[in-house]
């Protein structure tokens, strides 16, 4: 898609493991929204944005640590949910580091509020910023906040 300054945006959306049981899986956290309609919501809010959205979902670390890779010259951002790999996986924030776009961390509960374990975040450090807590909305918002990010890179 050509944006409206007339450079195509292309984001990679990454969702990690387990966020294909979204709906099913603790609903008291993670919400009733499945990951399609998370999929559905992030492809209409590209249409507004006039952005093409590619999305992943892997419960694999070594297929997100490839799609990372892959992005490099294919996409302009890297919007993430990391899930537990936010916590555990130094491999997907060095594969962030490398290829060196900018990442927008977003998660649908608030990691601070939970257990300690998940208070740490690998991905932070390399992202623009992070989005937390606000359930499907925090992709919603990551999206425009990394596609606002972008647009503003072009005008400098």
């Amino acid at each position: 898609m050509i944006n409206a300054i007339g450079s195509s945006l292309s984001i990679l959306v990454l969702h990690g493991p387990n966020l294909n049981l979204l709906g099913l899986r603790e609903p008291s956290i993670y919400g009733s929204v499945t990951l399609d309609e998370i999929n559905r919501l992030l492809e209409e809010e590209g249409k507004k944005l006039q952005t093409e959205i590619i999305v992943l979902q892997s419960n694999h670390e070594g297929v997100l640590v490839d799609a990372i890779h892959q992005a490099r010259g294919q996409h302009q951002g890297i919007l993430i949910n990391a899930a537990a790999y936010t916590h555990t996986s130094v491999a997907l924030r060095d594969a962030l580091a490398a290829v060196a776009l900018p990442v927008v961390e977003v998660h649908l509960s608030n990691i601070y509020r939970r257990e300690p374990f998940r208070h740490h975040s690998f991905i932070a450090p390399v992202a623009i910023g992070q989005i937390s807590g606000f359930g499907s909305q925090s992709y919603h918002l990551g999206l425009q906040a990394l596609v606002n990010h972008l647009r503003t890179l072009d005008k400098s």
